[in-house]
């Protein structure tokens, strides 16, 4: 093998050792037909490097999906969504979703209760109202996953 053959092998290494183009996070979420901010949320996620795939549903279905997901009523929001083994309920901030499949805490998953201005998916111009993030855990409770401010 001559210098340059080996330079270049060399140098080639770390690409190889690179994986393949890795496939965005998907997201399957779930709404009713015409909640235009579960729309919006979905375009945020999407924006965020999500593969968002959204499923419309009568709002009976949507609710016990919610219901077998885990999600108790007073930590429901307008849609649900799954991503990695975990749920996504309402308007959960795509930084939060990110550190929730990198650190994989025990729980069912996250909850954004109700739909507070400001986060993803309610802009409403500079309104924002601060809110947080619940890690959703076993038999209907849960702990502060991240505050917003």
């Amino acid at each position: 093998m001559d210098r340059r053959t080996l330079l270049l092998t060399a140098l080639s290494l770390p690409l190889a050792a690179q994986p393949a183009f890795a496939a965005p996070p998907r997201i399957d979420f779930y709404k009713t037909p015409t909640c235009g901010c579960c729309a919006a949320w979905a375009d945020r996620m999407t924006a965020a490097g999500f593969d968002v795939r959204a499923e419309d549903m009568d709002q009976d279905a949507l609710w016990d999906l919610k219901a077998r997901a885990g999600i108790p009523p007073e930590m429901s929001s307008c849609h649900t969504g799954f991503i990695d083994g975990y749920v996504v309920e309402g308007h959960v901030p795509a930084e939060d979703i990110r550190r929730l499949i990198a650190e994989r805490p025990a729980g069912i998953g996250l909850a954004v209760p109700g739909m507070p201005m400001g986060s993803p998916g309610m802009e409403m111009g500079t309104r924002r109202d601060a809110f947080d993030t619940l890690l959703v855990l076993p038999g209907g409770r849960a702990r502060i996953f991240q505050n917003h401010a």
